[in-house]
């Protein structure tokens, strides 16, 4: 058994999540409930396998340890049961940087990338910060949920859109997409030549008995036009050992993609990443793993069941996937402006704001709850007196 009640003392490690308190929010004292890793200990099997290689005190230049993605496939067959040949992968330094890398050689400096807010925010930003023109294909919601708008995505997909970046499961809201959505996704995107890059962190962290389908894995047109992004990183919080990987079926879009990587020596991992990645993929990472998604399913029941009791005016979103919830604060009928100062100044809270995702986001705030309960009831409790106070 694990201890995930455990409260770590981060000071002194450099992590981001409270060191940016004062930059980003004006406070560096406030509670971090916001940016997407865990206050839970890397699991220990991870840590011992990283320190048997720091006990060989040489860390000259390195090759990919024999195994490797015969072991990242094994785990993506037994938990999607998707059958991922290796010649389909490589490593690449960090699923943000893979995208800003693959904007870069498929998308021409006039053509054009598709999202579908709110979503995750780098989405919206790599695009943009490497100067191409970002389309927006809105989520619909419908009974506390989102749904894809397929009418409005075949209006706005011309031939100038070459990319979609598809959340799947979706950030911030925890929707494990199914089949037929992707399917029907796919045939669009196909039609039309457009690449989907599936950014599947979250793949490994389906909870609440859903389960996370690979996007490639739904069809034939979706091998073809996908390129897949993943890491353990979410799941066993290695999230500073970078440990992202690539899987692209279709022979031109990899060779493309692979040999613009290796020219430029991006397909290389430091040391200790593929260290970490075997280590957390093992039987041992299964059991840890499935203690620490219990242990997030009670979170998650806890923060729903407190805010029905104190905070009736907050609705969190139950979520398919992952330890992020998403929070319906519209019925306290505040502002961008004045949620934010309810969170940051008043309940001394550090979320991410709605806003940040796109349109759709606005009045909600995404709760990160990968965190000891004693510290999530300590954040509920704040915002509770805050919200009597206002």
């Amino acid at each position: 058994m694990y201890n995930f009640d455990k409260i770590i003392d981060r000071t002194g490690s450099d992590d981001l999540k409270h060191g940016v308190l004062q930059e980003r929010y004006g406070d560096a004292n406030l509670l971090p409930l916001w940016v997407a890793d865990m206050d839970f200990e890397t699991p220990q099997f991870i840590t011992d396998a990283l320190r048997r290689r720091l006990d060989h005190s040489l860390f000259g230049y390195t090759m990919m340890p024999k195994g490797y993605w015969q072991q990242v496939a094994g785990w993506i067959a037994d938990h999607h049961a998707w059958n991922v040949k290796e010649e389909w992968m490589t490593f690449i330094p960090g699923i943000v940087k893979g995208i800003g890398m693959a904007i870069n050689v498929f998308v021409k400096p006039d053509e054009k990338v598709i999202i579908q807010p709110p979503v995750y925010h780098p989405f919206r930003l790599t695009p943009l910060g490497n100067r191409r023109e970002v389309v927006y294909n809105p989520l619909k919601e419908i009974d506390g949920t989102y749904t894809m708008d397929f009418d409005q995505l075949e209006q706005i997909a011309d031939e100038k859109c070459r990319m979609l970046i598809l959340s799947n499961p979706h950030n911030p809201a925890g929707i494990c997409w199914d089949k037929q959505t992707l399917q029907r996704l796919a045939h669009i995107c196909h039609q039309r030549g457009i690449i989907v890059i599936s950014d599947e962190i979250h793949c490994d962290m389906a909870i609440f008995g859903n389960r996370h389908t690979p996007f490639a894995s739904v069809s034939e047109e979706a091998a073809q036009c996908s390129i897949t992004f993943g890491a353990p990183s979410k799941t066993f919080n290695i999230a500073g050992i970078v440990s992202s990987y690539s899987i692209i079926p279709n022979d031109e879009t990899r060779h493309l993609f692979y040999s613009w990587l290796e020219a430029n020596e991006l397909n290389e991992p430091t040391i200790f990443s593929p260290i970490a990645t075997m280590a957390a993929f093992t039987p041992e990472g299964e059991a840890w793993r499935k203690e620490m998604l219990a242990y997030i399913e009670g979170n998650i029941d806890f923060v729903i069941d407190y805010c029905a009791k104190h905070l009736p005016k907050i609705k969190p979103w139950r979520p398919q996937a992952s330890f992020l919830v998403w929070l319906d604060c519209r019925d306290l009928g505040l502002n961008h402006s004045l949620l934010n100062d309810l969170f940051v100044n008043k309940a001394r809270l550090a979320l991410n704001d709605g806003e940040m995702f796109g349109k759709g986001g606005e009045g909600f705030m995404r709760l990160n709850i990968a965190t000891p309960r004693a510290i999530l009831q300590d954040a509920l409790e704040r915002l509770s007196k805050a919200v009597q106070l206002s």
